[in-house]
């Protein structure tokens, strides 16, 4: 390799290296938020150390919640400093590193004095947790649905605690696996070109329904109004957009065809 030529990578490199899916990145150079820096004869995206490094502000980003469009105007804006930003990044986690670890302490107090009897402080059981991010979620909610959505809301994670209180990490972690499974199976199905009122992607709902019963159970109106949540709010919208930039969508319009139908 001579001293002026550059590496590059394929989409499926940039995949392995970077967790992204090859889909996202296609989507990503759909919209103009990272497109590659040379296309080759065979139509093959290739990629350089500038791309690398543009993907990971926008990973940075989406961590930090923002939204793709959001993301796109920030990083194609002529004043845009990558090392000002990182910085800023840098800054953010710190403070999320703090408190994460005031986080596991608190776990391990709670670990302590529930299996050694050790004594705990009342306030103790609640250090770590973000009290204007619970606020937050609140507001966000008061602000698209109303006082009498948020009533339920809370009503809705009262009883998921009530379900969950004796619940062990296996069974938490099972669940995971059954959410990961099915957002999977509807990222195939979105890809397939399948309809959200198709029987095999309403079988997925159906299934889907089942896991979120065993937290709490959904009406018709919150059962739409979740998927209305993971396109909306950005917490969501952060895990849905990692398996598949187009699901959150998907997975609410198959929501709703199910509420309609049978709720």
């Amino acid at each position: 390799m001579s001293a002026n030529s550059r590496q590059t990578y394929t989409v499926k490199q940039i995949a392995k290296l970077s967790g992204v899916s090859v889909r996202t990145l296609r989507f990503y150079d759909e919209i103009g938020l990272l497109n590659p820096a040379s296309r080759g004869d065979n139509g093959y995206r290739y990629y350089e150390k500038e791309q690398l490094l543009s993907l990971q502000q926008i990973l940075f980003y989406r961590e930090l919640g923002f939204e793709l469009s959001m993301i796109l105007k920030i990083i194609k804006d002529p004043k845009f400093d990558r090392v000002a930003a990182l910085r800023s990044h840098r800054d953010h986690l710190s403070k999320e590193t703090e408190r994460t670890q005031i986080l596991i302490r608190t776990i391990d107090k709670t670990l302590a004095h529930l299996e050694e009897e050790s004594p705990m402080k009342e306030n103790e059981i609640y250090m770590g947790f973000d009290p204007i991010k619970m606020a937050e979620y609140e507001k966000w909610g008061r602000e698209r649905w109303g006082e009498s959505a948020t009533a339920r809301y809370k009503e809705s994670v009262e009883e998921s605690k009530q379900r969950t209180k004796d619940w062990k990490k296996e069974d938490f972690d099972k669940i995971n696996e059954e959410y990961d499974e099915l957002h999977r199976a509807f990222a195939d199905s979105l890809e397939r070109g399948l309809a959200v009122d198709s029987q095999e992607v309403q079988g997925l709902v159906r299934r889907h329904f089942a896991v979120v019963d065993r937290f709490w159970t959904p009406q018709r109106e919150s059962y739409i109004g979740l998927g209305k949540t993971y396109c909306e709010h950005p917490d969501f919208r952060k895990v849905y957009d990692k398996v598949h930039p187009k699901l959150a969508e998907y997975l609410a319009e198959a929501m709703k065809v199910f509420s309609e139908r049978e709720l």
